[in-house]
C-alpha cells in the first residue's frame, strides 16, 4: 500500500508535465517560465554605476534628492525636477508632451527602476542616469538655466551637501552670472570668454550635481504589482489567491501577452523592456514631429562630453562596453524609440512618445494592425486577435499597476 501511495504522489507532483507541463489555469511550463522571468523577483540587485562613483553613496543621494525638488533651480524659479516627474504619478506628468518653462516634444518616462537603463531619453543620446539629468537644466523648454548659473546656485543654496559629497566647488568670483555652451548669443560668448581652466572646473561641478541627481534617482525601486505576486505564487507551487488571483481574462491576456502577441519581443524581462529601439509606425504628432530618433541620437551620444567615456566619466578603461559595442548605423535606427517599461502602463495614458495614442485600447489596436511607418520600415507584424483578445491583453497590463 505504501508504494502504491507513493506512485499517486509521484504522479500528482508529475501531472503538469505529463500534461504537457499545465499548471495554475492551464499555463504550460513555457509559460510559467515567461511568467518567472518578468517578475520582479527575476531582477536582481542594482547594477552599479560604472561612470558615477557617488551612485550609491547615501550623501550624494541626499544631495540629489534636494536638488530634484528645488524650484530655484530653473530660470523662473517655479520649475524642479518634480515638476514633469511627479512622485505622484509614478515620476511622470500624465501630460502628452512635457510641460516646465515651455512645451517639450516628447513624452515625460517614468523613473522607477531606472538604475537599470542602458540609455536614457526616447532616442538615447545619453548612455548614463547622471548625464541625462544634465540636459533639462540647460534646455530653455525645461530649466532654462546656463552652466555657470546651476554652478552658482548649488554654492548659494546646496554648498554642504556638494562639498561634503565632491570637494570645494569652484571659485565663482570669475564665473559670470549666466554662461554656457548653450542658451542666449551673450551667454555663449560669456562662456568663450572663459579660460579652458575655468570652463573645465565648471563642466566637472555641473557633471556632480548630474552625478547627485542621479544617486536620488537610484533609489527610486520599481513597485510590486498584482502581476508580481501572482507570479510568486506560481514560484511557490501555490494557487494564487485574493487580489493575486488572476480572472480567466486576465490569464487570457497574460497567455497572450508571453505568446502568439509577440509582445516579449520588446517587452521582456522584470521591468518589461528590452532597453532598445524599435519603429512600430507611430504616426507622427502634428505638433511634434518625429526626426531621424535613434538613427539621429547616434553621433550626439558619442560627441556629448559626458558620456561614459568622456573626461567627466569615473569609468576605468575598458568599462562603458554599452557605449563602445553599441550599434552605430543601419536602417533598423531610423525612427527607432526606446520601449518604455509597461509597470504600472495603464495609469499613464496617453501612450508613445509623444502621447499621439489615447487609450490602452487603442495601443493594443495599433500592435494588432501594424501600420506602416511615415519613414524608416516598421518592425511591426500584424496580429491576428478577437475582440476578447484585446480585451484580455488590456486586462492584463492593467494586472502591472
Amino acid at each position: 500500500m505504501a508504494s502504491l501511495n507513493t506512485l499517486a504522489r509521484v504522479l500528482v507532483a508529475a501531472a503538469p508535465v505529463l500534461l504537457g507541463g499545465c499548471g495554475e489555469g492551464g499555463l504550460t511550463l513555457a509559460e510559467r517560465e515567461a511568467v518567472a522571468s518578468l517578475s520582479l523577483a527575476a531582477l536582481g540587485a542594482v547594477p552599479p554605476s560604472v561612470s558615477n562613483k557617488v551612485a550609491d553613496d547615501p550623501g550624494s543621494a541626499a544631495l540629489g534628492e534636494a536638488l530634484f525638488f528645488d524650484t530655484r533651480l530653473s530660470a523662473n524659479g517655479a520649475v524642479a525636477c518634480a515638476t514633469c516627474h511627479d512622485p505622484q504619478r509614478q515620476f511622470q506628468d500624465d501630460l502628452p508632451r512635457a510641460q516646465a518653462l515651455g512645451t517639450g516634444p516628447r513624452r515625460t518616462m517614468p523613473l522607477a527602476g531606472l538604475a537599470w537603463n542602458l540609455f536614457f531619453f526616447w532616442d538615447g543620446r545619453k548612455d548614463s542616469l547622471w548625464s541625462q539629468a544634465l540636459e533639462p537644466l540647460e534646455n530653455p523648454l525645461e530649466h532654462g538655466l546656463t552652466r555657470t548659473g546651476v554652478v552658482r546656485l548649488v554654492a548659494r543654496h546646496h554648498r554642504a551637501g556638494y562639498e561634503a559629497a565632491f570637494g570645494p566647488l569652484p571659485a565663482l568670483a570669475v564665473l559670470p552670472a549666466a554662461a554656457g555652451p548653450f542658451g542666449t548669443a551673450a551667454e555663449r560668448a560669456a562662456w568663450a570668454g572663459l579660460d579652458e581652466t575655468a570652463r573645465r572646473a565648471v563642466n566637472g561641478a555641473f557633471a556632480n550635481v548630474g552625478k547627485a541627481i542621479a544617486a536620488f534617482e537610484r533609489t527610486i525601486p520599481p513597485v510590486k504589482t498584482r502581476f508580481d505576486r501572482y507570479a510568486a505564487a506560481l514560484a511557490r507551487g501555490e494557487p494564487p489567491e485574493g487580489d493575486a488571483a488572476f480572472s480567466d481574462l486576465e490569464r487570457e491576456g497574460l497567455r497572450l501577452f508571453v505568446g502568439s502577441a509577440n509582445c516579449l519581443e520588446c517587452h521582456n524581462g522584470p521591468r518589461f523592456t528590452d532597453d532598445h529601439f524599435h519603429n512600430t509606425g507611430v504616426a507622427d504628432d502634428p505638433q511634434a514631429p518625429a526626426g531621424r530618433e535613434r538613427a539621429g541620437a547616434i553621433a550626439r551620444l558619442l560627441a556629448d562630453p559626458f558620456n561614459c567615456q568622456g573626461d567627466f566619466s569615473d569609468a576605468a578603461e575598458g568599462d562603458c562596453a554599452e557605449l563602445r559595442f553599441m550599434l552605430r548605423d543601419g536602417p533598423e535606427l531610423e525612427r527607432a524609440v526606446k520601449t518604455p517599461s509597461l509597470r504600472g502602463v495603464a495609469l499613464r495614458a496617453p501612450y508613445m512618445h509623444a502621447g499621439q495614442i489615447a487609450t490602452l485600447e487603442a495601443v493594443v489596436e495599433h500592435y494588432a494592425n501594424a501600420p506602416t511607418s511615415p519613414a524608416g520600415t516598421s518592425e511591426l507584424r500584424p496580429v491576428r486577435l478577437t475582440e476578447r483578445g484585446k480585451a484580455a491583453l488590456v486586462a492584463f497590463l492593467k494586472t502591472l499597476n
